[in-house]
């Protein structure tokens, strides 16, 4: 289909007070996810107050494992007691049409 057919879709949530920092930490992790030769797209995202979320996609199964298995989940993993109020929310899915301009 594409580069970017397997994707992970990821929500979180942060602690009151904290959503300043959760916005950051995304930030920060762009140079991570730039250096990952198999992430195809990555998207830091805010959807509301609170609520933010990580939308990145791959060529392949093992592109999207890498990614899970990497430096910016590790990162997040260990921050996440501080800052958000509840643990990631991290969903595999699958692209099924997307165009690049």
């Amino acid at each position: 289909m594409s580069d970017s057919e397997y994707a992970l879709l990821a929500r979180l949530e942060a602690k009151d007070g904290k959503e300043a920092e959760v916005q950051e930490f995304l930030e920060s992790a762009l140079p991570m996810a730039e250096d990952e030769p198999d992430t195809t797209t990555w998207f830091a995202l805010r959807m509301g107050e609170s609520t933010f979320g990580i939308f990145d996609t791959f060529p392949d199964e093992d592109g999207r494992q890498a990614h899970l298995d990497g430096e910016i989940a590790a990162a997040l993993l260990e921050q996440a007691d501080d800052l958000l109020a509840e643990d990631p929310q991290i969903e595999e899915v699958d692209v099924l049409a997307a165009t690049h301009a």
